[in-house]
C-alpha cells in the first residue's frame, strides 16, 4: 500500500480514538458485501500487508452457497488471495450504536496482480480502453428502493411501513410526492447525515411511484470506479439507516406483485483531457452529436449480451412488465422515459446518455462495465444509431430483449463482443455462478404452485 494509504489510516485513527473495530468489506459477484471484522490495532497491518480472503468469495450465490462449477471452490482447495484497501473509503459507520468503521477492499493474486474475478478489476479492464482513447467516462448512479415494515401483513406478505407522521399505512401511488418526503423526512435526513459522514455525494431524494418507494441520486463523478464504490456503499448505508428507523430497505427488483419494480439508472458522458464534454453538439441538438449517437448505437448493440448483468436473478425478470416504465426493447430517444437509452434534456453542456434497463439488484461495477463496453464498441466501430423513438416506445416497439433468466443465460453463452471487454474467464465464471443459482432456485416449489396446481391437475 502506498504511503498515502498508510497516512490515511493513521490520520483516521488519530481523529477517531473511540473506534475499536473495522469492517473490511468486499463486494462479491452479486454485489453483496462480504468480508471480515478486525480490531483497531490491525488496521495499519491491513493497509501494509493486506488481508486474506478465499478466492471462492467470487463463487458465492446470493445465499452464500459456493457454486463449485465456477472452479473457484474445492477445485482450488479454497485457497486465499490478498485483499487491499480502496483509498478514500475508510469511514465511520454512523448508524451503529457502537463506535466502528468500515473499509472497502479489492482482491489481488498473491503476486499483487489483479484478481480477474473481482468486479472492480473487471470494470478497470474496460476503463483502460478509454484511457487509450484519451477519454474519461463521467458516471452518475441513480438507485430506487423500497422501505418496508418489519412486520408482514395477515397473509404474511410484504407491506409498506406506517407513516411516522400520519400513523397510517400508505396504500396510494404518489410519484414525486412532497408529502411522502415529509412523512419520511427523519429517515431521509438520517441518510443525508450518514452520507456526509462517509463522504458520499448524495444529491436528490425522490418519492417514486409506489408506497414506500424512493430514489436516491449520487452526483456525477469523473471516475467511474469511484461512482460504483459509492453506489455500493450507499446501498449498505440505506439498509443500515432503515434498520435504525425500525424499517427494512430492499433493493429487490420487484418486491410487490402489483407495484412498480426498482431500477438502477446510469448516466454517462465522456470528457477529454481538457474537461470538455465530447457528447455536446455545437448546434445544441437534443439528440447530441455524432459521438453520442455512436455511443448509443454501441450500448443498444450490446444490450442483449448484457441482459444477465442488468437482470441477474430470478426476481429481476418480474420487473419487465408493460406499464411499469421498464424498457423491454432496444430503443433510444430524446427526453423520453419509455426508451432504453434516454438523452436527458437540459443544459446542452451536460449532454449525456441515461441507461434505464437495469434493476436495483444489479452489481454496479458489472453494470457500468457493460454499459461502457457498449459505448467503447460503438465509438471504435463508428456504429450507426437506429431512428430515435418519439412517443410511447412500449406501443411502437414490441419486447425484443431476453425476458427470462434462462434466455439471458443462454444469450450470455453465445456472446461474442462483451467477453472481449469483461474477460473470457470472468464471463465463464459469471455464467457458472448465475446458472448454478438458477438450478438451486428451480428446485424450490413455491406456495403459488400449490395454490394453482395441487388440487387442479
Amino acid at each position: 500500500m502506498s504511503d498515502r494509504g498508510m497516512q490515511e489510516a493513521r490520520e483516521f485513527l488519530e481523529r477517531n480514538p473511540d473506534i475499536n473495530s473495522i469492517d473490511l468489506m468486499i463486494g462479491d459477484i452479486n454485489g453483496v458485501i462480504r468480508g471480515k471484522r478486525i480490531p483497531r490495532d490491525s488496521l495499519l497491518k491491513a493497509y501494509e500487508e493486506g488481508v486474506c480472503l478465499p478466492a471462492s468469495l467470487f463463487a458465492l450465490d446470493i445465499n452464500g452457497n459456493t457454486i463449485e462449477e465456477t472452479g473457484l471452490g474445492l477445485d482450488q482447495g479454497e485457497g486465499d488471495r490478498l485483499c487491499f484497501p480502496v483509498p478514500g473509503t475508510l469511514s465511520r459507520v454512523p448508524w451503529q450504536d457502537r463506535p466502528c468503521a468500515q473499509l472497502l477492499m479489492s482482491m489481488y493474486e498473491n503476486d499483487h496482480s489483479p484478481f480477474v474475478y473481482d468486479p472492480r478489476h473487471v470494470l478497470q479492464r474496460v476503463l483502460d480502453r478509454f484511457s487509450d482513447l484519451g477519454l474519461t467516462p463521467v458516471v452518475a448512479v441513480e438507485t430506487e428502493f423500497y422501505v418496508i415494515d418489519r412486520d408482514r401483513d395477515d397473509e404474511h406478505q410484504l407491506q409498506p411501513p406506517v407513516s411516522p407522521v400520519s400513523g397510517k399505512r400508505d396504500r396510494q401511488c404518489q410519484v414525486y410526492s412532497l408529502s411522502d418526503l415529509d412523512d419520511y423526512c427523519d429517515f431521509l435526513e438520517s441518510i443525508q447525515q450518514a452520507a456526509m459522514t462517509q463522504n458520499l455525494p448524495v444529491d436528490t431524494a425522490i418519492a417514486e411511484c409506489a408506497p414506500g418507494q424512493f430514489e436516491i441520486n449520487l452526483k456525477h463523478r469523473p471516475d467511474a470506479m469511484q461512482a460504483c464504490d459509492e453506489a455500493v456503499l450507499l446501498k449498505r448505508l440505506i439498509k443500515g439507516v432503515a434498520a435504525r428507523h425500525s424499517m427494512e430497505a430492499t433493493f429487490m427488483a420487484k418486491p410487490y406483485n402489483q407495484e412498480a419494480g426498482s431500477g438502477t439508472h446510469i448516466h454517462v458522458s465522456l470528457i477529454d483531457s481538457e474537461g470538455n464534454n465530447r457528447f455536446c453538439s455545437r448546434d445544441d441538438s437534443p439528440l447530441g452529436n455524432e459521438l453520442l449517437q455512436q455511443a448509443v448505437a454501441g450500448v443498444l448493440a450490446l444490450m442483449p449480451e448484457s441482459m444477465v448483468v442488468f437482470a441477474p436473478n430470478a426476481n429481476s425478470y418480474r420487473r419487465f412488465q408493460p406499464g411499469f416504465y421498464v424498457p423491454m426493447s432496444q430503443t433510444w430517444g430524446a427526453d423520453n422515459r419509455t426508451v432504453a437509452v434516454r438523452i436527458p434534456g437540459g443544459n446542452p453542456a451536460a449532454r449525456r446518455l441515461e441507461h434505464r434497463v437495469a434493476g436495483a439488484d444489479a452489481n454496479p461495477y458489472l453494470l457500468v462495465a457493460s454499459i461502457l463496453a457498449g459505448i467503447h464498441y460503438g465509438l471504435t466501430h463508428r456504429l450507426d444509431v437506429p431512428e430515435p423513438v418519439s412517443g410511447n416506445a412500449y406501443a411502437s416497439h414490441p419486447p425484443s430483449l431476453p425476458n427470462s433468466w434462462i434466455q439471458a443465460l443462454d444469450q450470455w453463452q453465445q456472446n461474442e463482443i462483451l467477453p472481449e471487454y469483461l474477460g473470457q474467464e470472468f464471463c465463464r465464471v459469471y455464467h457458472a455462478n448465475r446458472y448454478g443459482e438458477r438450478q438451486l432456485f428451480m428446485r424450490h416449489v413455491s406456495s403459488q404452485e400449490y395454490d394453482w396446481y395441487l388440487r387442479s391437475v
